[in-house]
């Protein structure tokens, strides 16, 4: 059986006060949701007051990245040792932006979700095509070159413990979001890879991209969409209430 989950991706948004205003807000509204789990993610800089506002609230803290090392000599990056510290649940590894902006190759990638594996978070592996990409008819041999390059000999861990974000790069902070059609055909495409390729068909598989209260419930009643992974829609309290009430 698969649950759903609704997480909120904050990037480079959110500061201590705001932080601090939306877990007063948000409250106890994840305590008693049994049917699905409700995930946060904020800046490195906020993860402990966090996961400090979170405890006892039934709310996954996740870290929007790492780098795959316990400690070391990486200036600037984060390592498993201090997400531990902080008490992270789960990372989100490929997300469109560290692929695109920052040029994270697929051998990173690949890197990174075997760390991810090998100290016990969830997984919120994310996967997207670019505009381009969809419109040159590229879009299957994209998602499937992202997934394959991550997962074959490399998928180890708890199903529960791997999440899939589908997010279209071309949806992403522009408002425009993929119809229920164009959102399940891939879910359903993504869902037959994990179940032919890895003997995973329970997989959840989470949509991302402009994501907002208005269009959740016709995302969500789409039979393989689980979920969301939501940016700009999440920052406030009283908007990440609806979705995760949807």
């Amino acid at each position: 059986m698969r649950r759903p989950i609704i997480a909120a991706n904050w990037k480079m948004n959110n500061l201590s006060d705001e932080v601090i205003r939306f877990f007063n807000e948000f409250g106890d509204t994840a305590i008693s949701l049994k049917d699905r789990e409700v995930v946060i993610a904020p800046a490195f800089p906020y993860l402990k007051m966090a996961a400090d506002l979170a405890k006892g609230k039934n709310i996954t803290v996740a870290a929007q990245d790492v780098y795959p090392e316990m400690e070391g000599a990486f200036t600037g990056m984060v390592g498993a040792k201090m997400l531990n510290d902080l008490g992270v649940g789960a990372v989100i590894i490929g997300h469109s932006e560290r692929r695109h902006i920052f040029k994270e190759s697929l051998e990173l990638i690949r890197k990174k979700v075997t760390f991810v594996q090998n100290n016990g978070w969830k997984l919120i592996f994310c996967i997207g095509e670019t505009l381009p990409e969809r419109e040159s008819g590229k879009l299957y041999d994209i998602i499937k070159e992202q997934i394959y390059t991550a997962f074959d000999g490399n998928l180890w861990c708890d199903t529960e413990k791997a999440v899939i974000a589908y997010e279209p790069v071309w949806a992403i902070g522009t408002g425009v979001v993929a119809t229920p059609e164009q959102a399940a055909e891939m879910h359903a495409f993504v869902r037959k890879i994990m179940k032919e390729r890895y003997n995973r068909e329970e997989t959840v598989i989470l949509y991302g991209g402009s994501v907002k209260p208005d269009n959740i419930k016709g995302l969500m009643s789409c039979a393989d969409i689980d979920g969301a992974l939501v940016g700009g829609a999440s920052l406030k309290a009283c908007s990440f209430k609806k979705l995760v009430l949807y």
